[in-house]
């Protein structure tokens, strides 16, 4: 059990509590009714915040996360847990549907294992050293979060990045490169944060983004005109696009600006403050940069038709709201872990 192997400081009381032979009794540890056989079972682990870390710095979740096949969730933000995820057999994770390994010391590839947990619906690798390419049954999976940002992914973010459900996506402070995937525009999430090495903004499918409350892509190398389409969705409040390499803002987006809802600070647009100098913008755009058909550039996947530039502020199709339409919104919390359900939470309620 870890209680010999942990050495760090944990809050009063935990490694006090695992004594004798009822683990139901372990502080972190929830227990609760299978649904199947009615019998008690390790539901849920909690160990959020307790910091936990092993002899000699290693601390592995070999034998614990693959030893409890009736886990319902499991949490352990904020512990230093090291190397990779074990291999979980499907069998073990029937009943996974919360899985946070956030803000710890793993590494290795991108964990396979979680992509059989049929039932996740919150997945949170955040503050990790995971690395690699993230593989495309990520986004086939049934969930609400993907947490992905600050670990060293590398390599192009899968062209079905559209299909997800996921309402919460966050990629930023990896390694990625190449195109935004334009089935971004096609996504159902309302709150995107992802970090490129190199992109152009002009993929008009983001205006197929009717939900979207907060878009961020702060500290990339994007290049090209804002897309109109994207200022004019009634639901954003907070869109984020400083330290790129963006030249061209339209009228619409301008009010944007105005309304403190658009951050283009460091960039290269000369007629805006606080952009990047001359020299660095020139820099940039001495190299060639791959470009996407520019004919697809134009193209709405949402509404199957191509894009026609207006001098109007109305510009695509009636469905992008008017200026008058826009209002101030808060964006919504983001979403966290239940802290006390198990079972119950695997059917509609």
């Amino acid at each position: 059990m870890y209680s010999n192997t942990t050495t760090q400081w944990t809050p009063k009381g935990v490694l006090e509590s695992w004594k004798g032979d009822n683990v139901c009794k372990y502080k972190g540890f929830i227990c609760d009714k299978r649904p199947d056989f009615g019998l008690q079972a390790v539901a849920g682990v909690d160990f959020n915040g307790f910091k936990f870390s092993g002899k000699n710095d290693i601390l592995r979740l070999n034998n614990f996360l693959d030893g409890l096949p009736d886990l319902a969730f499991f949490h352990v933000n904020s512990n230093n847990f090291t190397d990779g995820v074990p291999r979980i057999g499907p069998d073990k994770i029937n009943y996974l549907f919360e899985l946070d390994l956030s803000n710890g010391k793993l590494s290795g590839p991108f964990p396979n294992e979680v992509l059989k947990a049929i039932n996740l619906t919150f997945l949170d690798l955040r503050f990790n050293q995971f690395y690699g390419e993230v593989p495309e049954g990520v986004f086939k999976l049934d969930v609400q979060v993907i947490f992905l940002n600050n670990n060293n992914f590398e390599g192009e973010i899968p062209s079905n990045l559209g299909i997800t459900p996921a309402l919460y996506l966050t990629f930023a402070n990896n390694k990625f490169t190449g195109q935004i995937p334009s089935s971004l525009g096609t996504a159902n999430t309302s709150k995107i944060s992802e970090k490129f090495s190199s992109s152009t903004t002009n993929s008009l499918s983001f205006g197929c983004l009717s939900k979207i409350e907060i878009l961020n892509f702060a500290n990339n190398k994007l290049y090209g005109e804002v897309p109109e389409s994207v200022c004019k969705i009634q639901s954003l409040s907070n869109f984020t696009l400083s330290d790129n390499y963006i030249t061209q803002v339209g009228p619409f987006c301008r009010k944007l600006i105005d309304r403190k809802r658009l951050n283009l600070k460091g960039n290269c647009i000369r007629d805006l403050p606080n952009q990047k100098s001359k020299e660095e913008c020139a820099e940039f755009f001495s190299k060639a940069y791959p470009c996407p058909n520019m004919k697809m550039m134009n193209y709405i996947p949402c509404k199957n038709q191509f894009y026609r530039k207006s001098s109007s502020l109305t510009g695509v199709t009636d469905d992008h709201q008017s200026e008058s339409a826009i209002e101030e919104e808060a964006p919504s919390p983001a979403p966290a872990p239940s802290k006390s359900v198990t079972y119950g939470a695997l059917s509609p309620h």
